[in-house]
């Protein structure tokens, strides 16, 4: 299949996947389940494009597990976090679309421009269905390493800040043991690299260069939009002065040794 075929297929089933969540969202008023969908049409459309694709299959299969299994992890953590009460960043948003009058218009733009937003990164993915080239290449297998390695200081990260937050006693303090020593943002931080190695798997192929726009917009979003910014706005809204220490002494989002407390 083209390449536009592909996207035409794709953008049909984020919609549909999408609009579906939206009203999920419309029932229940909770609306902090769109972050799985983000996840889910990731996977959705990696699988589709490797089923569709017209490369030699060792390529498809490869871009489909790793893009498969990363955001199908990332989608079961987000549902594990969707069973209580709507996530803060939702609630503000509810709160300010009601006051102006338009929520559910703009929940419903919202949905659907989440859908969009996976559409267009998975444009790295489709360099590498279309792969000819008999076998993997080294780039993929360089790929495929940084990949393992981005996955797996991700989960390593989840799981120690879901830790933290189990223990009543750290109710109210800041996470500064573990990956979170050295970076404000670890979990960001291995979720990007995994976008670099699907970059690299991409770049084996002919037109593989497109696959640089995904961890850059990635990294844009995580360093300027929808990552850092709002995170670190609400954790100075709670944790004050001592935030404000952590943010002094540890990266951002690279992990580096922390400065020396003043």
């Amino acid at each position: 299949m083209a390449w536009w075929e592909l996207l035409l297929l794709g953008w049909a089933l984020v919609t549909g996947l999408m609009l579906g969540l939206y009203l999920v969202q419309l029932r229940t008023g909770n609306a902090t389940a769109v972050d799985a969908g983000w996840a889910s049409c990731l996977v959705l459309l990696a699988v589709l494009y490797a089923l569709l694709g017209n490369g030699a299959v060792e390529h498809r299969v490869l871009i489909a597990v790793l893009a498969g299994l990363e955001n199908a992890r990332l989608a079961l953590l987000v549902l594990t976090r969707a069973t209580g009460e709507e996530d803060s960043r939702y609630r503000e948003l509810r709160a300010r679309w009601r006051a102006r009058g338009r929520e559910q218009r703009s929940f419903l733009v919202f949905y659907q421009a989440q859908g969009l937003l996976a559409l267009l990164l998975s444009a790295v993915f489709l360099p590498p269905v279309s792969n000819g080239h008999e076998g993997l290449e080294a780039l993929e297998w360089a790929g495929a390493a940084v990949w393992v390695a981005g996955a797996a200081f991700e989960a390593v990260a989840d799981a120690q800040l879901t830790r933290f937050k189990r223990d009543a006693a750290n109710r109210g303090k800041t996470m500064r043991v573990g990956l979170w020593r050295y970076s404000r943002h670890p979990n960001y931080f291995g979720q990007w690299l995994t976008w670099c190695g699907y970059a690299l798997v991409a770049l084996a192929a002919p037109w593989g260069w497109i696959g640089l726009l995904g961890p850059a917009l990635l990294l844009y979003l995580i360093l300027f939009v929808t990552g850092v910014p709002p995170s670190e706005e609400r954790s100075l809204a709670s944790r004050g002065d001592e935030y404000r220490r952590y943010q002094w002494q540890t990266s951002a989002f690279i992990p580096w040794p922390p400065r020396s407390a003043a």
